[in-house]
């Protein structure tokens, strides 16, 4: 691939493999019409060449989003994998990556085709979708606590459970436990319908999302029979010592700060943890302390506790979510400088 013109609103590329040209457009050149409309930059292409006009930051992101979306797929040929479209969500993943890290043409940005950051699991590899995502599976996969801590939406649990996943098919561990704190909203647990499960387990329906969109659904149901997965609420994991284990504490921001103490001291030999939370979405009665709030203060001294903070820039749903939780710390900062409520 060639660069063929250096003016500052207008570069022409070049791509020397014709036949990757076609998976790198999408069908009907839709990924050409996503990183014009996101970008706000006008794309042409005649046959290997794509002509990218607009604004000069906008026409740079635009490069790099195309250089780094045609390296991966040399990546994806090179890996034997069968020649494939790229998916509008690795398209977007690629224009947050340029936009995340300002990084110029070279269209590696900092690790997005950093296949060592790639979590292979029974359905798929899972790949991180911004820099902070990559910081934080290079965590997960090293340290034996990692606190991933941000809004909604940044794939803190879901990469989490990921790598949980990948350990277990790996037989790196023989169990994946993976918790939450069951935090009242309005209602009485003693009120809902049901035994204890059934009362318990809508606080819990995430983590059994995320386990079903890496394994097969008789999988999972077979596992969670046997004992090898295990969700429960964190009232459940007093007393215990979780050996050979992945334990995940998810919305850890609504544990008072005498139960994080308590999941913490539950590691295990050859077990990992990872707490994931968003300080700011506490759901605890007014006036009471947050566990993740405290923890964040006690554990920072610990050099081998990893901690990645996610920002509205990291957040991989609907593009309208990252404008809301940009719409609230936005609120939220007025209010702290003295500004309306």
């Amino acid at each position: 691939m060639s660069i063929t013109d250096e003016a500052t609103d207008v570069i022409h590329l070049e791509f020397t493999d014709h036949d990757l040209v076609p998976a790198l457009l999408g069908e009907h050149d839709r990924n050409l019409a996503r990183i014009e409309q996101k970008l706000k930059v006008s794309l042409s292409c005649f046959g290997n060449k794509v002509t990218i006009e607009g604004d000069k930051d906008a026409v740079v992101m635009a490069q790099s989003t195309l250089t780094s979306l045609y390296r991966r797929l040399e990546g994806d040929i090179k890996a034997g994998k069968k020649l494939k479209a790229l998916d509008l969500g690795t398209v977007d993943a690629a224009m947050k990556w340029a936009q995340n890290t300002g990084d110029a043409a070279n269209g590696d940005s900092n690790g997005f085709n950093d296949r060592s950051a790639f979590v292979p699991t029974w359905k798929r590899a899972i790949q991180p979708r911004s820099p902070n995502q990559h910081r934080y599976i290079q965590a997960l996969s090293k340290d034996e606590l990692v606190l991933g801590l941000g809004p909604a939406g940044t794939g803190k649990t879901y990469l989490a459970v990921a790598m949980a996943v990948s350990m277990l098919m790996e037989r790196r561990v023989e169990r994946l436990i993976l918790s939450r704190p069951a935090v009242e909203a309005g209602e009485r647990l003693g009120f809902l319908p049901g035994d204890m499960k059934d009362k318990v387990d809508p606080y819990l329906r995430p983590l059994y999302d995320a386990l079903y969109d890496m394994m097969p659904g008789e999988q999972v149901e077979r596992r969670l029979a046997a004992g090898e997965i295990e969700v429960a609420p964190l009232a459940f994991m007093r007393g215990r010592t979780l050996a050979n284990s992945y334990i995940i504490l998810d919305e850890a921001q609504n544990t008072t700060p005498t139960q994080m103490k308590m999941f913490l001291t539950r590691l295990g030999e050859n077990s990992r943890m990872a707490i994931t939370g968003d300080p700011s979405q506490i759901d605890l009665p007014f006036g009471a302390k947050s566990g993740l709030t405290d923890a964040i203060h006690v554990l920072g001294r610990i050099p081998d506790v990893s901690m990645i903070e996610f920002t509205a820039r990291d957040v991989v749903r609907h593009p309208l979510v990252t404008k809301i939780v940009n719409a609230y710390s936005e609120r939220e900062s007025a209010r702290l400088d003295g500004g309306p409520s």
